[in-house]
């Protein structure tokens, strides 16, 4: 049985460029190429500078919809780093043709960073560490929330344990995060967190990191989610970097963080029965938390 969901809707060629010119925008006719189907969204080249963003299932429809809140300002607050997010260029309107959001979002050139190895990866830990500085402030009462992303461990124990019984893998790696599990919970105000930063979402341009993406999981919450990228996305080398220039002499954060990794890696290597790289992903990030236990 595939782990990927199918799609619940979508949208043809066609029918995106009527959504394209019933809202009428000075960019309709530009050409439209699909370039890729996740989980949550199509996401549709549109011309040569943007792109268009189409949820595929109702899970999506409020992920988007949070995407399009949050974004502007977000992108704004990181402007200072470098690092483009994709706030929406403009908001579709939900009409009778697709009764769902959908966005029209700036395209960024080139590469997915799991494009590239973990050694070759460190020369952007610094970029990363300053956008999530910056991205890491009190969110307040108005931002989403995310049962599953940025909430202590704790909640999902019983969950994260049963993945852990149903895999292969290190002792090292599940001890961590039963430490993790363990550990003091973040004690500060919520912060906005991505949700999200696995290596698909962050776009590599040469010897720089140019844009993080797919903002869906956008919450408020602990920020040693998103510092999980520390395993998620480096060697040892990065690793060391990303943790210096993110400046949080915090023990329990990191030990958290680390936990949160392992935790990823279960669930990719649980659910990749139709996804090899995601298997391989998951087997990395397993081997990179045993290696720093």
């Amino acid at each position: 049985m595939a782990d990927s969901p199918e799609a619940e809707y979508g949208l043809t060629e066609a029918q995106l460029r009527e959504l394209l010119r019933a809202d009428r925008l000075a960019y309709a006719e530009d050409p439209l190429t699909l370039i890729a189907s996740g989980w949550d969204n199509d996401i549709w080249r549109l011309g040569d500078r943007r792109a268009a963003r189409v949820p595929r299932r109702g899970l999506a429809d409020q992920l988007l919809r949070n995407e399009q809140r949050a974004l502007p300002a977000i992108a704004q607050r990181l402007a200072p780093s470098g690092v483009t997010v994709p706030a929406p260029l403009h908001i579709g309107a939900e009409s009778e043709l697709f009764p769902h959001p959908w966005s029209v979002v700036p395209w960024v050139s080139g590469v997915a960073a799991g494009d590239r190895p973990r050694r070759e990866r460190s020369v952007w830990a610094a970029d990363l560490a300053h956008a999530l500085r910056l991205l890491h402030i009190s969110c307040g009462s108005d931002a989403p929330i995310n049962p599953y992303r940025g909430v202590p461990l704790a909640e999902r124990a019983e969950t994260d344990a049963a993945r852990f019984a149903a895999i292969e893998a290190p002792v090292a790696a599940r001890v961590a995060w039963e430490q993790a599990v363990a550990a003091p919970a973040h004690a500060g105000p919520p912060v906005w967190i991505h949700g999200d930063l696995h290596p698909g979402n962050l776009v590599i341009d040469g010897p720089r990191l140019a844009a993080i993406v797919d903002f869906g999981d956008v919450a408020g919450g602990d920020p040693a989610y998103d510092l999980a990228a520390a395993w998620l996305l480096f060697d040892s080398r990065g690793r060391q970097l990303f943790i210096e220039r993110t400046a949080i002499p915090d023990d329990a954060l990191w030990m958290r963080a680390r936990g949160w990794a392992a935790a990823v890696g279960a669930i990719l290597l649980a659910q990749s029965d139709d996804r090899p790289d995601y298997a391989a992903l998951g087997t990395e990030i397993l081997t990179e938390v045993a290696a720093d236990s």
